[in-house]
């Protein structure tokens, strides 16, 4: 079986950015099938464009735009790419860096996806600074990777065994359409839960507020279809549940401190 070395990736790669504590690869996916392989880093694969099938010996993901995985260390994976154009933004974590920094990967085992849209909107963050490529980007990248790996270690504290049913469900409810309109009764309704109970405790597992989390789907949402040229930004405000523009708009440039046509010349330019 193969393993690939630092900054490898199978396809086409734009961009391949090392640093002191990690190298970031910005990838376009070109082999139909690619059989079981290592990579010799942990790293993070942030599909930015397109589709992916990835397989490892426990579970299967179909990746779309905005899907996140994390593989640990010598975790072997197979990939099919479906037909139609494919990126990824790949980061691979250099060993000795969670050494110094007295960080625990033991809490990041095997490969497993990150639905978390607060994780998520800092890897566009990430995809952002890899492309401003200054004399800050360093600093600015590893300070943002601390910031998702607390976090991403910060959730684990919960124990799965622990946490509600209805923290799954919800999920799962607004992730099949998070431009419908939400109400306090009925998703309290749809999770068999008191509404007062759903709103004291949201909080606690999610790291928001319901409706901050609502509105980081839908930015998150908008990100995916950003690359799309045949969509303005009217149509993906609709198609995300937002009021209107002017509501995308502010609410984008919130969580993102850009406006969306910064990032989509980025998406839709390969450096």
């Amino acid at each position: 079986m193969e393993t690939l070395k630092t900054g490898r990736f199978y396809g086409q790669t734009n961009q391949t950015l090392h640093l002191d504590f990690a190298t970031i690869t910005d990838t376009e996916y070109t082999h139909d099938k690619v059989d079981w392989h290592y990579h010799e880093n942990a790293y993070f694969t942030f599909i930015l464009d397109g589709n992916v099938i990835e397989g490892n010996k426990k579970e299967v993901y179909h990746c779309k735009a905005g899907s996140l995985l994390f593989h640990n260390w010598q975790d072997p994976h197979y990939n099919i790419k479906p037909r139609g154009y494919t990126r990824g933004f790949h980061i691979e974590l250099k060993e000795d860096w969670f050494d110094g920094l007295s960080l625990s990967h033991n809490k990041l085992q095997g490969s497993f996806a990150i639905a978390d849209p607060q994780v998520k909107l800092l890897f566009y963050k990430l995809f952002r600074e890899s492309k401003t490529n200054d004399a800050l980007t360093p600093l600015a990248t590893e300070a943002l990777l601390l910031q998702i790996l607390g976090k991403m270690q910060g959730d684990n504290k919960l124990s799965v065994n622990r946490t509600p049913v209805w923290v799954r469900k919800i999920r799962e409810l607004m992730a099949d359409d998070v431009a419908q309109k939400f109400t306090l009764a009925q998703l309290a309704g749809s999770l068999n839960i008191h509404p007062v109970h759903l709103s004291r405790d949201f909080s606690k597992y999610f790291n928001c507020t319901l409706s901050e989390y609502i509105r980081l789907l839908r930015v998150q949402k908008a990100f995916t279809l950003l690359p799309n040229k045949n969509l303005n930004l009217t149509a993906i405000a609709m198609e995300c549940g937002f009021a209107d523009q002017s509501h995308f708009l502010r609410c984008f440039k919130s969580y993102s401190q850009q406006n969306p046509l910064v990032y989509r010349n980025l998406l839709l330019r390969a450096c």
